[in-house]
């Protein structure tokens, strides 16, 4: 079924101030709460009239609402993001009912406490550096990386070997004490983590003598990586699941290997082209003819035509970068720069000076 409009869920014009809002959602609490009616289908409308106060009483969704409608809501808010923030708190202090809070309505009509998950460990980074000759053709490696692993010992419970945790008789097991008072007919409940487990809903009456209760030892491990040909500096290798290990038998984060390629002496580039430059003496620029150039092959050869002058570019296909998302590699672009001589013999010179006196 599709959601009703929020502003008829509370029965408001669209242009209500947030104090006509509040003022309406007040008496529909009033009417709906659970604890005081206690006819079917009471406490799904108090539910739907939460939800909505929750939305019209935050500018910023009640603009997107405004704007998109329930899709709007539905594809950028969890249930958890509607209610954060709300000041429930205001609306029942002013009926002279003391806090109630986003814990106590969240946690009555909206699934109540979750229960503990493990948590995720957390993501490591490994900067790489490299030659350019190694992202031209891939490398194939082994890194060293410091990290959090799970106690082989007591295999990541904590305990002595032999020995299990136990669950903690304070909470039963979830991490968490919720304190409840009523007054009235409204309810308010404050949740904490308990003291007795520090949250973790078990107690270790033995603690592992390797990782001191833990669960978790800091390891240097040694992984082997494939790099590609033609990444470039900020290039990312992702690991999945070769970062830090979790608390609590979680899911293992991941290792993301950041490569970094050192300056070249020859070669310059720009995309997956290369860009270099040669030096030809004054003879080769007027005569022309094959002039050797470095690529990352090995030397190749290009033909100067005659009168060829500084500045002048030649490309040779396909001998720059191999592309990372296309079987294709880019170019190389060599620059030429006429090297004119700051000595001559005197042979030499007699010749220049021929070549003048015909005009060149």
């Amino acid at each position: 079924m599709s959601k009703r409009d929020y502003y008829d869920i509370l029965g408001v014009p669209r242009n209500s101030s947030k104090d006509q809002i509040k003022n309406e959602y007040r008496k529909l609490a009033l009417k709906y709460h659970p604890d005081r009616n206690k006819e079917p289908g009471a406490e799904d409308k108090f539910k739907e009239i939460s939800e909505a106060y929750a939305i019209l009483s935050d500018d910023d969704k009640r603009a997107q609402y405004d704007s998109y409608g329930h899709a709007g809501i539905d594809s950028r808010y969890t249930t958890e993001d509607i209610f954060r923030g709300v000041n429930f708190d205001e609306v029942f202090r002013d009926i002279g009912f003391g806090s109630g809070g986003f814990e106590s309505i969240f946690d009555m009509f909206f699934g109540g406490r979750e229960e503990r998950r493990p948590t995720r460990g957390g993501d490591l980074r490994y900067d790489l550096e490299i030659s350019l000759e190694q992202a031209y053709s891939g490398l194939a490696t082994e890194i060293e990386v410091p990290r959090r692993e799970r106690c082989s010992e007591c295999n990541g419970t904590g305990a002595k070997s032999g020995t299990s945790p136990k669950k903690c008789s304070e909470c039963g097991g979830t991490g968490q004490i919720q304190h409840v008072q009523t007054r009235g007919f409204i309810h308010f409940a404050r949740i904490e983590p308990c003291r007795k487990c520090r949250g973790r809903g078990t107690i270790i009456e033995k603690p592992c003598t390797v990782c001191r209760g833990v669960g978790i030892v800091e390891r240097h491990r040694r992984i082997n990586i494939r790099i590609p040909p033609g990444v470039d500096t900020g290039s990312q290798l992702i690991l999945r699941g070769e970062g830090d290990a979790a608390n609590g038998g979680g899911q293992r984060g991941n290792l993301y290997v950041v490569v970094n390629v050192r300056p070249h002496d020859v070669f310059r580039r720009e995309g997956n082209d290369l860009l270099s430059n040669i030096e030809v003496n004054f003879s080769k620029a007027i005569l022309g003819g094959e002039v050797e150039v470095p690529t990352l092959d090995g030397p190749a050869k290009i033909v100067m035509p005659p009168g060829t002058q500084t500045g002048a570019v030649f490309r040779l296909r396909r001998k720059g970068m191999p592309s990372l998302r296309e079987n294709d590699r880019g170019d190389e672009l060599v620059a030429v720069r006429v090297k004119t001589p700051s000595k001559l013999t005197s042979k030499q010179r007699e010749l220049v000076e021929e070549l003048s006196r015909e005009g060149l």
